[in-house]
């Protein structure tokens, strides 16, 4: 197989004596999607926070391309192409969606104003490869779908070279075509080689976007599968019961 993108060996956090990560490695390679399931407390935010510099590990290694990685905040984390979509998107409601897109980042004319147009201009090129059905540049991203805020938040992402991209929730509170919207954006970007970390709570997301699966449980790993060799069950299993179908 390829140079994983990601390895996070041996990875352990705790707050105050308890241990939220305990011993934990998983990995991701280009172009995979790699759920992360478990209860509240299981330990995967806490783990994926890692990857994403807002927490420090006590122990462990990070590598990413096969190098270790020293990541000990977010701006660290973006130095190594890795982007994070949380679950409230942390989107301006006001502002429309190439604003959005360049928040922070904005392009400057030669005059050192705000370029609006190659700013929309380049918002128009980034939805029609991830998205082509997206139209509404205009309009706040308030009055948006919630799928169509997720195209948002993932061309932000994406515009700004993700190569290791931290989904968090990505279909919370979504209906069935909006979630189709989203595991459309996925599929484009599997396509493009990005490797996906797929934080989640739904097992039938799992089993539809992903393409392996680790399961925590009391800040321990039960293990990962290979989504086509296991059953919702065996998820579900690993969750509640922490037993891993290949140890039968």
């Amino acid at each position: 197989m390829s140079t994983p993108l990601v390895e996070m060996r041996d990875i352990s956090v705790s707050f105050g004596g308890v241990k939220a990560v305990d011993h934990v490695s998983v990995d991701l390679f280009p172009g995979e999607v790699v759920g992360l399931l478990g209860h509240n407390g299981a330990g995967k935010s806490t783990l994926i926070k890692v990857l994403s510099g807002a927490y420090q590990a006590d122990a462990g290694e990070i590598f990413i391309n096969g190098e270790q990685a020293r990541i000990t905040n977010p701006r660290d984390a973006r130095g190594y192409n890795i982007e994070t979509i949380y679950q409230t998107l942390a989107l301006a409601d006001n502002l429309d969606a190439s604003s959005n897109l360049f928040l922070g980042r904005e392009l400057v004319t030669p005059l050192g104003l705000i370029d609006e147009s190659a700013m929309e201009a380049e918002a128009r090129r980034i939805m029609a490869r991830l998205n082509p059905n997206f139209q509404k540049f205009s309009s706040p991203v308030s009055a948006l779908s919630g799928g169509q805020r997720q195209s948002v938040a993932i061309a932000r992402a994406v515009y700004f070279n993700a190569r290791i991209l931290i989904m968090d929730e990505p279909t919370a509170a979504l209906g069935p075509q909006e979630t189709r919207m989203v595991a459309d954006l996925i599929m484009q970007l599997k396509s493009e080689g990005i490797g996906i970390f797929l934080i989640s709570h739904d097992i039938h997301d799992v089993m539809q976007l992903c393409d392996r699966a680790s399961v925590m449980k009391n800040g321990k790993l039960v293990g990962t599968v290979a989504i086509g060799d296991v059953t919702d069950d065996d998820l579900l299993s690993m969750i509640i019961l922490g037993k891993n179908p290949k140890a039968a």
